[in-house]
């Protein structure tokens, strides 16, 4: 059918609105492989070199429970790890004195400096746990103090005028000492890393490894990770919070290969070759906490300061923490209970 007259005149209204498709100016292709200098440098990167400041500034925290029989050199271990007298300082004791037994359950804080960083170190040292005739839910004070710490920071955080920095007592990492018997775990070692390892980051470690031989020992770690295994538990770095492929790796090897850490701890230096070094003296000769081939403190102090002490604190804030919050909003209707003063408080204003 031929356009008439009206369609014609649409067609040209049309025109009108939509002008002609005009010819894009030619642009010269840019060069592939394009770099910065080309650009300029922007500074993106400085952020890293921000970040620093600010926490150089601010310091941060970190909090370490240890758990396990008495006897097993527990207060020792931290001791060693942070190479000072950590662990129950306010005791005033020497270096020659002997440990005294832990009774309840302390926090003693501290300040470690080291290359104008600030680290708070809270040491939370726990008394001989299951070493009672009635060992029944002993771990239950435990997780009782892990969840109050958690229960103290929710309510700084819902406070209408909150801090600018709450601070934290949260427990980022809980080492749980495992009897050197080279036999098995004790259903009690089950029971508590079954419990707290969902509110809590746990690294099992064989204490007192100097009391095994070397295949005594490769043994008993394997058995142990069987165990932990079968019983589905799950101790840090847990394999569900991977990041990525190249956190999978470095942790898979952990996992499989450094679990459960062997060491001896020991805050008695002694000459060898020379060089002084942290280490125990016996009747056949001195072992080196430090040195590799002895014992693997080493491989545990890189673990929990050098490469994971940052991703510790994170799966505390962000998976264990999390949980705990949402749960207590959760059968709170969104917010905590209010405390016995302001109710009465609030029925005296009625």
């Amino acid at each position: 059918p031929h356009a008439g007259p009206a369609d014609r005149k649409n067609e040209a209204a049309m025109s009108e609105l939509v002008p002609e498709p005009r010819q894009k100016p030619v642009v010269p292709m840019k060069p592939t492989g394009i770099n910065a200098s080309l650009l300029g440098y922007i500074g993106i990167d400085t952020i890293i070199e921000q970040m620093r400041k600010k926490t150089m500034k601010t310091g941060f925290d970190f909090n370490i429970m240890v758990v396990g029989q008495s006897g097993l050199g527990k207060s020792t271990l931290v001791n060693t790890l942070f190479k000072s007298q950590v662990s129950r300082k306010s005791s005033g004791w020497n270096r020659e004195e002997k440990i005294p037994k832990t009774v309840e359950i302390k926090a003693i804080g501290h300040v470690i400096e080291e290359g104008g960083v600030k680290m708070k170190l809270t040491v939370i040292d726990t008394p001989g746990f299951g070493d009672q005739i009635n060992n029944e839910n002993c771990w239950e004070p435990i997780e009782k103090y892990i969840n109050e710490q958690y229960e103290k920071f929710l309510k700084e955080e819902v406070n209408i005028a909150r801090k600018k920095r709450i601070p934290d007592t949260r427990v980022h990492c809980c080492l749980y000492f495992i009897s050197p018997t080279g036999h098995s775990l004790r259903p009690l070692d089950l029971e508590f890393m079954k419990h707290l390892s969902k509110v809590v980051n746990i690294i099992p470690v064989i204490a007192k490894a100097d009391t095994m031989t070397l295949e005594e020992k490769t043994e008993f770690k394997q058995r142990v990770r069987k165990e932990l295994e079968v019983n589905g538990i799950e101790f840090y770095p847990q394999k569900e919070f991977d990041e990525d492929l190249e956190d999978k790796t470095e942790n898979d090897k952990i996992r499989q290969e450094s679990m459960p850490f062997a060491v001896v701890g020991s805050d008695k230096e002694y000459q060898v070759n020379g060089k002084r070094v942290l280490g125990r003296k016996t009747p056949w000769g001195i072992i080196e906490v430090e040195n590799l081939t002895h014992c693997e403190f080493a491989l545990l102090r890189d673990f929990v300061i050098r490469t994971h002490l940052q991703d510790l604190k994170e799966v505390t804030h962000n998976i264990h923490y999390e949980t705990y919050r949402a749960k207590r909003l959760n059968d709170n209707g969104g917010l905590p209970p209010m405390t016995v003063e302001t109710e009465e408080n609030h029925e005296s204003n009625m």
